[in-house]
C-alpha cells in the first residue's frame, strides 16, 4: 500500500460537504398597527383612494386626484375664505398647500396672464401631472385595522411631515370640495378657481412688499405647471 494514498477517513473530510446555513428569514412586511409609514399610507390608499409613491418618506402622486398650489402661509390664510369647508389645506413650516382641482396646474400660467399677474414676479407654484407632495400627517383620530393586542400609535408620530390644517374627507368629498375652473365646472357649488388664484396672487405680491420694506430677502418660486417635486 502507498502510505502517501489518502485514507478513506481523509476521503470523506474532503467529500463531504459542509452542513449549510439556515436562510435568514426574510422580514416580515410593515404592517400599519406596526409602522407609522404604513399606517399613514393604509389611510391615504385605503380611505381616501389617493395613490402613494413606493418608498420612504410616504409621498402622494399629484396630477391624479388634485393639484396642489403651494404659497406663503400668510398669503393662503387670506385665500381660505374662498375655499368650501371641507377643501383639503396642509401646512408646512411657513409654506401653506392649497389642494385643487386636478389640471388646475395646467391652466395657472394661462390663468394669471388672463388676471393680468404674469408679469409679476410671486411666490407661489404649484405641484401637477407627474409630480409628488410629501404626505402630511394624517389628523388625529384616523385609525386602521390593527390584529389583537396590537399597540395603537398616534397619527402625530409620522416625523417630517406638514399638518393637515383642514384635512380631507373619506372617498371622494374631498375632490367635490376643490377649487376648479368655471368652465370645467361640476354639480353642487365647487370653489371658483379664479376667486383663489387671483385673492392667493395678490395676497403674495403684498407678503413681498412688506417683506422688501422690511429689508428682509424675497424668496420667488418659479410657476411650473406641469410635474415636479
Amino acid at each position: 500500500m502507498d502510505p502517501t494514498a489518502p485514507t478513506r477517513h481523509q476521503l470523506a473530510v474532503h467529500t463531504v460537504p459542509l452542513p449549510r446555513r439556515p436562510l435568514d428569514p426574510e422580514p416580515e412586511p410593515c404592517a400599519p398597527s406596526a409602522c407609522p409609514d404604513a399606517r399613514a399610507r393604509h389611510w391615504y390608499e385605503n380611505d381616501l383612494g389617493w395613490a402613494t409613491v413606493p418608498g420612504r418618506p410616504l409621498r402622494l402622486l399629484t396630477g391624479v386626484r388634485f393639484d396642489v398650489l403651494v404659497v406663503p402661509a400668510e398669503a393662503g390664510a387670506e385665500a381660505l375664505r374662498h375655499l368650501a369647508p371641507g377643501s383639503p389645506v396642509a401646512l408646512r413650516g411657513d409654506r401653506m398647500e392649497l389642494l385643487v382641482a386636478a389640471g388646475s396646474a395646467e391652466e395657472l400660467p394661462g390663468l394669471l396672464d388672463w388676471l393680468e399677474w404674469s408679469a409679476v414676479t410671486l411666490d407661489l407654484r404649484v405641484l401637477g401631472a407627474g409630480g409628488t407632495l410629501a404626505a402630511p400627517v394624517p389628523p388625529a383620530g384616523v385609525s386602521v385595522p390593527t390584529r389583537p393586542g396590537a399597540a395603537q400609535l398616534r397619527a402625530g408620530s409620522v416625523q417630517g411631515a406638514a399638518v393637515w390644517l383642514r384635512p380631507p374627507g373619506p372617498g371622494g368629498e374631498a375632490e367635490a370640495s376643490l377649487p376648479t375652473m368655471p368652465a370645467v365646472g361640476r354639480e353642487g357649488s365647487a370653489p371658483d378657481l379664479v376667486r383663489l388664484v387671483d385673492t392667493v396672487a395678490a395676497q403674495c405680491h403684498q407678503v413681498r412688499l412688506r417683506r422688501l420694506r422690511a429689508g428682509l430677502p424675497t424668496v420667488c418660486r418659479p410657476i411650473q405647471p406641469l410635474a415636479f417635486s
